[in-house]
């Protein structure tokens, strides 16, 4: 049990209006041990649909939320550009809290925020439920399966014509894209360990007469090579110049292959191919709340480690510096 958490149920308090934020109220409602408090979000017409599709108080601010003596837990799922600081007020004022990742956008932030938790004996985790997806899963499962894996392939393209003019497309709002979309690092730092050196690219491209702040297109793409061996090749793209779309990831090891197409996978072996199971996507943030309030009632351990989400935050920094300067960075042995 975490200490300053005695009772049950606990208070949840809501930031953002968004999918993530909708499936985690969800998640909430239906869990006895938790009551949604209520939400705060940007958008007044939104946040009260929101509200009141779930059944909870909405508030004026993020502020009022994490003030509110009814709320035990704040729970952050807005905008990326925000989480440091919201996360930060929440601790200081004596909340629980849980973050979609990441954390924050600058490295040094996030580290300041996790020795503040310990300080004040406060749950502080970051949420990363692709760990627990069906394709992560079974990637864990049967990578004995192909020897000594020395290569690996990641690529996630989303075309969306026109591309929205909203936050995920926002320098300063979404981040560096592998720090916006850390998943992308993090389910191979989980799997393979720690990474010797990054070299990255990242290509943005803008509509004219649109607001420069915001993008119609990025690909960005990095290559990661981790002390255990491996090389990595990571591919994240979205927007209107990228013409087809793929999720797909591959790890070649020297007796066979792994290779997920969307949610379905297969072994590839000298002996043929064979089909893997892989669970379904859905309900993960219901595990996820799930985890987190059997470790606040119950002291059981979380399924990842605001550590690990960290350390994964300093491999997306690397890349962003190697974007920036055009040469591989190195990472320093911990």
């Amino acid at each position: 049990m975490v200490e300053g958490m005695r009772k049950s149920p606990i208070g949840v308090g809501l930031i953002g209006t968004g999918y993530a934020a909708k499936v985690r109220a969800d998640a909430i409602n239906a869990e006895s041990r938790a009551q949604l408090i209520g939400v705060a979000g940007h958008t007044r017409d939104k946040l009260e649909a929101f509200a009141h599709a779930c059944q909870t108080q909405a508030f004026d601010s993020w502020q009022g939320v994490i003030n509110s003596s009814a709320v035990d837990l704040v729970v952050i799922s807005n905008l990326n550009a925000e989480h440091g600081a919201i996360a930060r007020a929440a601790l200081f004022a004596g909340k629980h809290v849980v973050v979609e990742y990441p954390l924050a956008l600058d490295v040094s932030e996030a580290e300041s925020l996790i020795a503040l938790a310990e300080n004040r004996q406060r749950l502080l985790h970051v949420e990363h439920i692709e760990l627990m997806g069906g394709v992560h899963q079974s990637l864990l499962e049967n990578l004995p399966k192909i020897g000594n894996p020395f290569y690996a392939r990641y690529a996630t393209v989303n075309p969306q014509r026109p591309a929205p003019q909203k936050w995920t497309f926002n320098h300063q709002l979404f981040g560096f894209p592998l720090t916006g979309a850390l998943s992308r690092l993090h389910r191979f730092t989980h799997a393979f360990g720690k990474v010797a050196s990054v070299s990255c690219r990242v290509n943005y491209q803008h509509t004219d007469g649109v607001d420069p702040a915001y993008y119609s297109s990025c690909l960005c793409s990095a290559q990661l090579q981790f002390q255990q061996g491996l090389v990595l090749d990571v591919i994240y793209g979205k927007g209107e110049a990228l013409w087809q779309a793929e999720r797909k990831l591959e790890v070649h090891g020297s007796q066979g292959g792994l290779i997920f197409d969307g949610d379905e996978g297969y072994l590839a072996t000298p002996a043929g191919s064979q089909p893997l199971t892989v669970s379904a996507r859905r309900g993960l943030f219901a595990k996820d709340t799930t985890a987190v309030l059997d470790h606040l009632l119950e002291g059981k351990p979380l399924y990842v480690t605001v550590q690990e989400s960290l350390y994964t935050l300093k491999v997306a920094e690397a890349a962003r510096r190697s974007a920036e300067i055009g040469q591989v960075v190195e990472i320093p042995v911990s």
